[in-house]
């Protein structure tokens, strides 16, 4: 039986990663590039909190390594208000297996300099709980440059003996399937979907949840083709029944399914009851209850909580 084997499907349409960083913070660290990453961070009075945080973690000799390795580096600043936002008095009351995992999510293998850098998606050293498949990271260089919708680069390119350091202004959490959702504007139209205040269910919160959930995820050009489809003018035309019915077929809870998990012919479950068929032809897609196709255009966008297919066109569960 055929299996489903490709990680990004379309790279034009989901670029690897950024055009472009800032470099105008005055940042005090050490540009001696005979220095390993670590050497670096602990010469600078702004990323102390990130030194201890790295060595409560046990990580100072991986980041030390021959790499090489692009660390993207939040501030003393930035600790502080993660610390405050996720309720902990101190570093120390951070699980180390999470602070680990967060760590390894500022990380990614690779020297990668700001002119290497594009709008899309890269993958970092953390990985999905239990298993070997590394959480992915978005970046969007539209006005500057934003990991996740969270974290911004202040400055760039800090070379090292066994990589580059990129200085960011938050720490960057574990993402869930919510998170690329909402960090990417190609979801805009999917996360007003997800949050409608008429819905019964605010979808957007559960898939922030433990999980783990596989999620087929339309663009913005899949919600307004559907919107022509229907002939409505807008979302909110959209009853929301038929809404609610949609949203839940488009996610697989229980599991999360990656693309070389997929076969030729498999019928998928779905969260709303109806199935779906994978289709493994020249050009991998779905059909749906109805007989229509959506054609799946890139693939293993993994979260802490579950993984994001991204789909061209909103698929519908049986009349």
């Amino acid at each position: 039986m055929k299996r489903f084997s490709f990680r990004f499907l379309l790279m034009a349409f989901l670029p690897i990663f950024i055009v472009a960083c800032s470099s105008d913070d005055d940042d005090d660290m050490d540009m001696d590039v005979q220095q390993n990453i670590v050497e670096l961070a602990s010469d600078t009075e702004s990323l102390s909190t990130l030194v201890a945080a790295v060595v409560r973690a046990d990580l100072a000799a991986t980041l030390s390594g021959a790499g090489p390795f692009t660390v993207l580096a939040p501030t003393n600043d930035a600790f502080e208000t993660f610390l405050q936002d996720a309720g902990f008095a101190n570093l120390e009351e951070v699980p180390v297996d999470v602070l680990t995992q967060i760590l390894l999510n500022h990380v990614i293998a690779g020297d990668i300099r700001s002119t290497d850098l594009s709008t899309g998606y890269a993958s970092t050293l953390a990985v999905f709980p239990d298993s070997e498949n590394n959480l992915s990271l978005y970046v969007d260089t539209e006005g500057g440059v934003t990991f996740n919708g969270v974290s911004n680069v202040s400055t760039a390119d800090v070379e090292a003996s066994n990589g580059v350091v990129h200085i960011v202004d938050a720490v960057i959490g574990l993402p869930t399937v919510t998170t690329f959702a909402a960090s990417n504007s190609l979801f805009d139209i999917l996360v007003q979907a997800l949050t409608r205040s008429d819905l019964t269910t605010n979808y957007a919160e559960v898939l922030s949840g433990d999980g783990p959930f596989t999620v087929f995820a339309p663009t913005n050009a899949a919600f307004v083709a559907l919107l022509e489809e229907l002939e409505l003018s807008s979302l909110d035309d959209v009853p929301a029944a038929l809404l609610e019915q949609v949203l839940q077929y488009h996610v697989v809870p229980g599991a999360n399914v990656r693309a070389g998990d997929l076969s030729d012919g498999q019928e998928v479950n779905t969260f709303q009851g109806d199935s779906f068929t994978i289709n493994l032809g020249a050009t991998p897609s779905i059909v749906d209850a109805r007989d229509r196709t959506a054609n799946i255009i890139a693939t293993d966008v993994q979260g802490v909580n579950g993984v994001v297919h991204v789909i061209d066109r909103v698929i519908l569960p049986g009349e």
